[in-house]
Parts: structure tokens; C-alpha cells; sequence
């Protein structure tokens, strides 16, 4: 096990141990050697003394946490036609947040400039500049190769096939720190640690103008060999030897959309199909329901083959309620075994739209702090320091 200033950095930002005595008990380090540790940690501007513990007699123990002003993370959140962005601390607390109707197929280009534009507008507002941005964190919706961290194939849009996101910000922040991931599993990370922390095996789905689903399985966010997890099929309706349809080709609110089409009607983005939802129009219920059957019918094989505690659903077509939750919900009790939807928890998201950006920047924060990266630039930059501006993290 190491014993460099990483590990002890892990079980502050985690909660786990935040005093000596914890960290001691936790480590089996000599006191000494803690000390050592956290003494680089404290020179580095990693971490901080935030007050006092209570104490049944004595000298109250000091607690340590995350130097969460020591520089902002920036979230961004692409949807099919919908982004959120966020400034966060390095908690990953949002002090700020914007989002606009622009999404995947406007493309990398038009994306990034867009966010480095808004993102210009909003750290003033924190009293921060590009200057203190120490990592950024991107959830996109379609795969990302874990072996190279290219985006993989297929995507939505064959202009995010096989970019480097890292590329596309080096030139307007070539210093920070970027993690890229899944939507889908960018919200699932939000949900675990931020809303569900006690639970260990979750199926979390997002809904919008196209589908996703991610897995945390025994409290980590599972991608697969190289990021590809979590790609659903539509239910078979002909011959077993068919080849398999991905379920949002024919239920997602992209669906939806081409069903509108047909009648006459336009619609553009997954947020007008709720908002007409929530009107009561009564086509659009009807998709709605349609959509959410059928993506219950598809999950239902996923809930019997993972056995999880809950089914989270969330993306902007989550907005459209009951009616759409129903019929996930009924989907998926009416159709999967017995024992496997026992106590099985079928909910809307609990961050609702701030799950994207919430992990996002949980996935940046997670990069920032690895603890290799920290114990490495320790030792080759001995005079680091995390709140000095314009630095490399390296």
C-alpha cells in the first residue's frame, strides 16, 4: 500500500477519515509519518483546516477537507439539443450555471466555442478568471473510448467520431485538467455520491432526444472494457436471428419528434415535447406513454441480468412526469421476474436537471485529485501550489 500524501488525500475528499486519529486508525501510519503528509498537502494548498470536531473533553481534533476555493471546475453537460454548463468549487459545488438550446448536432466546433464563450460571462461573476480554472469536466452522448479517450463509434453526428475533447479546450485552456465520459454515466456518478450514496447497485437512464443508460455496480460507475456499457436494444418483434435495433430508434423523444412530424406537426428540442406533454396534449401524452412502455420492456431484461436496487430516470423527458415514469414503471414490473423487482425503487432522478453538471464536475474533480497525479507533481514540483494561477496540474 503507498504510503504518499495520495492516499490520505483519497479518504479527506471522500469523508472517510477527516482527523488525525481517523486517518491514523484508517492508514496504520505512525503519527509521524501523517504528520509529514499532511504537513505537503497543507504546503500544496490541497487541502485546508476547517474547524473543530465536538469533543466529550480535551482538545477538540482538527479536521481537514478539500481547499475547495483554491480554484473553479468547469461542467459541461451535451445533450441531443440540450447543454448545461456550471462553474463549480473544487468540491464540486455550483456557484453558478447557464444552458441554451444547443447540442450534439451543432458539433464540436459550435459547442465549445459557445461554452468558452458563456463560460467568460460567468466567472466574473464568482470573481474568478480562466486563470483559476483548474479542471473541466465533459459528459457527451455517445461513447468515449476508456483506452484512448477518443470519442467512439457510432455517434449521433459523425463529427464527434473519434475527436479528442481534450484537443478542442487546449486552446482556451491548455493547463487544466480534462475528464470526459458518457452523459448518461456523468449522471449516474451525480446520483450516486449526491442523492442515492447508500446505495451500491443502480441502473440509471437518460432520456431525451436520445436514450442512455449507465451502471453503478458495488458503488462505482462500471464502463465496460472500453466504455461501451450500457447500449440498450429495443425489444424483438421478428425473428430471433434479426439483428438488434438500439432502443432509441424507436423510442426516444427523437421518436417522438418524427411521429409529430408525420401529423403535421414541428417540434425541436426534448424540452417542447414535455412542455406540450405537461399541457395535456393529448398526441403527445400519448407518445409519451408509447415511449415510456417500450423503454420499460427494454429495461425489464436489464433489471433481471443486474438485479439493482433502483432504476433512476432521468433527461429532459423525465419532465413530463407521471405519465411517463408510469409507464416505465409498469413496463418494466409487469414483464421482469418476480425476485429480481423485489424492493426494486423505480424514480426520477434526484437531481433532476443538475445531475449533468454535478458529475461532470465530480469527474473533473476525480482527475484533478487522482492520486498519482497529486503524489507525482509533488515530488517533481516540489514549490507547487494548487491556488497559484495559471499553473499546470500535471
Amino acid at each position: 500500500m503507498s504510503t504518499g500524501p495520495g492516499v490520505v488525500l483519497d479518504l479527506i475528499r471522500s469523508g472517510a477519515a477527516t482527523t488525525r486519529r481517523e486517518l491514523v486508525d484508517r492508514l496504520g501510519w505512525s503519527r509521524v509519518t501523517l504528520s509529514r503528509r499532511l504537513d505537503e498537502l497543507l504546503g500544496a494548498g490541497l487541502i485546508e483546516t476547517v474547524g473543530q470536531q465536538s469533543s466529550s473533553g480535551g482538545r477538540p481534533p482538527e479536521q481537514f477537507a478539500i481547499a475547495a476555493d483554491a480554484g473553479v471546475i468547469l461542467a459541461i453537460d451535451v445533450g441531443g439539443s440540450h447543454t448545461r454548463i456550471g462553474v463549480t468549487d473544487l468540491s464540486s459545488a455550483v456557484l453558478t450555471e447557464d444552458e441554451a438550446d444547443i447540442g450534439l448536432f451543432d458539433g464540436p466546433d459550435e459547442i465549445f466555442s459557445w461554452a468558452m464563450q458563456v463560460f467568460d460571462f460567468l466567472l466574473p461573476r464568482v470573481g474568478r478568471s480562466r486563470a483559476h480554472v483548474k479542471a473541466v469536466g465533459v459528459g457527451v452522448p455517445g461513447p468515449v473510448d476508456v483506452t484512448t479517450n477518443l470519442l467512439g463509434t457510432p455517434q449521433n453526428d459523425r463529427r464527434w467520431e473519434g475527436i479528442r475533447i481534450e484537443d478542442y479546450l487546449a486552446q482556451y485552456l491548455d493547463r487544466a485538467v480534462v475528464a470526459v465520459d458518457r452523459d448518461v454515466n456523468i449522471m449516474a456518478l451525480g446520483e450516486h455520491r449526491l442523492a442515492w450514496p447508500g446505495y451500491r447497485d443502480l441502473v440509471v437512464v437518460k432520456v431525451g432526444m436520445g436514450i442512455g443508460c449507465a451502471f453503478v455496480w458495488n458503488g462505482g460507475v462500471y464502463r465496460g472494457a472500453r466504455g461501451g456499457a450500457g447500449t440498450i436494444s429495443a425489444p424483438r418483434t421478428g425473428r430471433p436471428s434479426d439483428p438488434l435495433v438500439r432502443l432509441e430508434q424507436v423510442a426516444s423523444g427523437r421518436v417522438i419528434r418524427d411521429r409529430l412530424a408525420e401529423a403535421g406537426r414541428t417540434v425541436s428540442t426534448s424540452a417542447e415535447i414535455v412542455a406540450l406533454a405537461r399541457s395535456g396534449d393529448r398526441l403527445v401524452v400519448q407518445l409519451v406513454e408509447e415511449c415510456g412502455e417500450l423503454i420499460g420492456a427494454a429495461l425489464a431484461d436489464v433489471v433481471g441480468l443486474v438485479n439493482p436496487e433502483a432504476v433512476v430516470v432521468g433527461g429532459n423527458l423525465a419532465g413530463a412526469g407521471e405519465r411517463f415514469l408510469g409507464a416505465i414503471r409498469a413496463g418494466i414490473l409487469g414483464t421482469t421476474h418476480p425476485f429480481s423487482r423485489r424492493g426494486l425503487q423505480i424514480e426520477a432522478s434526484r437531481l433532476g436537471p443538475k445531475a449533468g453538471v454535478r458529475g461532470a464536475s465530480l469527474i473533473a474533480q476525480d482527475a484533478l485529485f487522482d492520486a498519482e497525479r497529486v503524489e507525482r507533481t509533488l515530488r517533481e514540483e516540489p514549490a507547487f501550489r494548487l491556488d497559484t494561477p495559471s499553473v499546470s496540474f500535471a
